[in-house]
């Protein structure tokens, strides 16, 4: 039976403290150099372009753009930290849950939500919400962990006649898997949920909401590695892809 607590999934306590310690003020590594700037080229914002910001953290993607914009988080501490940090006059960051009814109100032009989708619950709900508050031909970006790929705890590598193989299992079944915060610190360790789908869920989601995907890209890691194993490793990275970006488009 899976989780119906909406508040498990809110990155709150040592869980937030862990996501904002990993993520860091300007974004994680991966934010820097393959997530944030392939979403700023997938949504091309015009300047007069309002974004709507799902699961926005402490407000990584805000603090890049200068466009009308609005982020949406469940967690206290993460909107506190995006408020404190963003000092942008047309930047604005509310506490709700993007998979309910949203007590929010006007039309946007742009929609984007980053490795975020996969940490809540009803997915659909917040495409839903999207469906709503986007414009007609309005555009949506998604940045997920690659569904296909980077499935917690069902996902691994092994070696094999000197190659990187990645191991998958459950990839067609919907999951709930509990994340630990601190798994060697039982003291302070909380427990939040990660949430897969396979592929077609996702198109389903959208094409449910009114919504076609325009396109679909696989972003690898550019990192490389070091040592007797750097070869097989920058190999295996450079054909397993990290995220999944879909951008999408609501039907008139």
């Amino acid at each position: 039976m899976w989780n119906n607590d909406s508040s498990k999934t809110a990155w709150k306590g040592n869980v937030g403290v862990w996501y904002k310690k990993t993520v860091g003020i300007e974004g994680s590594y991966y934010h820097q150099h393959v997530i944030l700037p392939n979403t700023l080229r997938l949504l091309n914002l015009q300047p007069e372009d309002k974004v709507l910001d799902f699961g926005c953290g402490q407000g990584v993607l805000g603090r890049k753009i200068e466009n009308e914009y609005l982020g949406i988080d469940l967690s206290v501490d993460l909107i506190k930290e995006a408020k404190s940090l963003d000092k942008n006059p047309k930047h604005s960051y509310v506490i709700d849950d993007v998979c309910k009814e949203l007590k929010i109100y006007g039309i946007f032009d742009k929609g984007v939500m980053i490795l975020a989708l996969q940490n809540v619950k009803k997915p659909f709900g917040a495409i839903k919400n999207f469906a709503k508050l986007l414009k007609s031909d309005g555009e949506l970006v998604l940045v997920i962990n690659h569904p296909a790929f980077r499935i917690p705890k069902h996902s691994d590598w092994e070696m094999k006649e000197d190659k990187d193989v990645r191991i998958i299992d459950s990839y067609m079944s919907p999951l709930e898997i509990p994340i630990e915060s601190s798994p060697f610190d039982k003291k302070n360790n909380q427990i939040s949920f990660s949430y897969h789908y396979p592929l077609s869920a996702f198109s389903e989601m959208l094409f449910n909401n009114g919504f076609y995907i325009e396109k679909m890209e696989e972003w690898i890691s550019d990192k490389k590695s070091v040592g007797g194993r750097a070869k097989i490793e920058d190999k295996a990275r450079a054909q397993f892809p990290l995220f999944l970006a879909i951008k999408a488009i609501k039907n008139g």
